[in-house]
């Protein structure tokens, strides 16, 4: 399975980006899928996730209500949604899979996309 992840950028605080993640895999419709973020200097972080049928989504405390993930399987592709940018959102975005579909935060992802970069000037 290979991520492509897209859709960074620079961005003013306030403003919005959407963030895509094309999957080459053939069981994307199965995978769970999560939206990961690294600032400099600190740890990857969970942002979002979504399970295989984009039934359930779960978010982070610090994005919940600005971001919005969602998948479409017919073109193997997850979206992240960010709205009401802030500076503290400046991070490089990584897609990830795991295999037993639930696209929640305590799940062992299994596959990694090479990330986007998202600069949020203030």
């Amino acid at each position: 399975v290979q991520l492509q992840a897209s859709g960074g950028g620079l961005v003013q605080a306030g403003g919005s980006l959407r963030l895509s993640c094309v999957s080459s895999g053939r069981t994307f419709s199965t995978n769970g899928m999560g939206w990961f973020r690294q600032a400099p200097g600190k740890e990857r972080e969970f942002v979002a996730g979504i399970n295989w049928s984009g039934g359930s989504t779960s978010y982070s405390k610090s994005v919940k209500g600005r971001f919005t993930i969602s998948r479409d399987n017919a073109k193997n592709t997850v979206y992240l949604q960010m709205n009401n940018l802030k500076p503290e959102d400046t991070a490089v975005y990584y897609c990830a899979a795991e295999i037993t579909g639930w696209g929640t935060p305590d799940r062992s992802y299994d596959y990694w996309g090479q990330g986007t970069l998202v600069t949020v000037s203030s």
